[in-house]
């Protein structure tokens, strides 16, 4: 069970997970919690101003987090309680530690990734402990485990790549040979360590993450995702009017969402669940009553057509012009191995005899690659773009479906069409400017009038 920032993100959000875990007690419950909502950008900033020698706006910062943290517990954990104590001393010795690391950060006026890693990790040890003796105080018996010992990755210190053999055995030695002297177990989502010990984490919306590789490890029934929302939606509400909640999606469909630009998932998330089998159920703390979404292997799914509209809203199109395409062997090979050379990922891509045009993220570094595709090529480069991406099963053979979509296009100018080999997704680029209308549109036609 993994409870992102929002479904801990105050006292009230905490009363609800006491109650979801109660629910699941007899299931033996390893319950995964993200920071508190805010805190883990707030911890970025903090060491952004540490790094530049700015002490009183990480000194302000600072002591609004440790209240926030305190307050819960003073809300949660009644003052005669043994229990509260102990709470409010670990979270003071959590933060004296996180002042020091950030006060070496001040003094240098140097942020290394490993001690940026160590100090966005505060967050998710400050929320479970809250949790943990919230969970002790209501006469559960609950294992704290430190994910640092189970979530074992390379040397990435921002995005560490996990070590699947070392995460099944540390997850056995911790957990499965002690499951019988406890209710439930309690970690921490998207930090890890390094085989040598040293902090890393998982990347941003690592949480999650965190929960599918436990799940897989441990061969869990299913793996519970607790949000704020309802379930995976036929687009984002916060974008769109009218959307409404998928009841089940397989792990293909799930996963070309949230890689073009579903914010319910994490990308990295269903991997190890697609790899195991093991269903992934996106539930909504605020609502417990709503079934979510159920995400499933394809062959447990039914139907076909049109599942859902995703989006990116700030792409960069890159567009490689050569007469030497024509007819030329090797040549996108030679183009791909400069973004390879890079590290560079390709999202879209459309070919034809003489031009190549690929997206990429907004923000990506591209000087490198411009510069050695410019010396056989003709290179443009466009970033007022967006991409929006119909995601559903079998969309190939489903018969009007281009003509509704492109009905629904009709007025706005599109700069590049892919459709993906799985025939999961069929991708647009098109003006930013027009993003907003357009999903509006598409989605009256796919899902209201329909």
């Amino acid at each position: 069970m993994k409870f992102g920032g929002t479904s801990v993100e105050d006292a009230a959000a905490m009363r609800r997970l006491l109650g979801i875990v109660r629910s699941r007690i007899n299931n033996k419950p390893v319950v995964v919690v993200s920071a508190l909502s805010g805190v883990t950008s707030e911890l970025y900033r903090i060491a952004s101003l540490a790094s530049s020698g700015e002490s009183l706006g990480q000194i302000n910062i600072l002591d609004e987090m440790i209240g926030r943290h305190l307050s819960i517990v003073e809300e949660l954990i009644p003052k005669e309680s043994v229990l509260r104590k102990e709470c409010e001393d670990e979270i003071l010795t959590l933060f004296n530690q996180l002042k020091e690391m950030v006060s070496v950060v001040s003094i240098l006026t140097e942020l290394s990734e490993r001690s940026l890693a160590r100090i966005v990790s505060f967050g998710e040890l400050l929320s479970s402990t809250v949790i943990f003796y919230l969970l002790k105080e209501s006469g559960f018996l609950c294992k704290y485990l430190d994910a640092r010992e189970l979530i074992i990755t390379d040397n990435n210190y921002l995005k560490g790549e996990p070590d699947i053999e070392k995460i099944k055995k540390r997850s056995a030695e911790k957990i499965t040979s002690s499951e019988g002297d406890y209710d439930l177990f309690i970690t921490q989502g998207f930090i890890s360590s390094s085989s040598e010990g040293i902090g890393t984490v998982l990347g941003r919306g690592g949480s999650d993450y965190t929960a599918s590789l436990l799940g897989m490890a441990l061969n869990a029934k299913e793996i519970e995702i607790w949000t704020d929302v309802d379930g995976v939606h036929t687009a984002d509400p916060r974008y769109v009017k009218g959307t409404r909640s998928i009841s089940e999606l397989s792990f293909e469909e799930a996963a070309e969402m949230a890689f073009f630009g579903a914010k319910v998932l994490h990308p990295s998330t269903i991997l190890p669940a697609i790899e195991s089998g093991i269903p992934v159920r996106v539930l909504n703390s605020r609502i417990v009553e709503c079934p979510g979404t159920v995400i499933l292997p394809k062959e447990r799914v039914n139907g076909s057509g049109v599942r859902a509209i995703t989006f990116k809203e700030s792409i960069t199109v890159i567009n490689i012009f050569s007469a030497r395409m024509l007819n030329a062997v090797g040549f996108l090979r030679r183009v791909f191995e400069l973004f390879d050379k890079y590290k560079i990922s390709v999202d879209l891509i459309s070919t034809s005899e003489v031009n190549v045009s690929l997206t990429v993220e907004h923000g990506t570094k591209l000087e490198g690659v411009i510069s050695e595709l410019s010396e056989f090529s003709s290179v443009t480069v466009r970033d007022d773009l967006s991409q929006i991406s119909v995601v559903g099963k079998g969309l190939k053979n489903t018969r009007g479906t281009c003509a509704r979509i492109f009905g629904a296009l009709a007025e706005y100018k599109i700069y590049m069409i892919s459709q993906g080999a799985s025939e999961i997704n069929l991708s647009f680029v098109l003006n930013r400017k027009d993003l907003n209308q357009a999903l509006e549109k598409m989605h009256n036609e796919l899902f209201i009038n329909n």
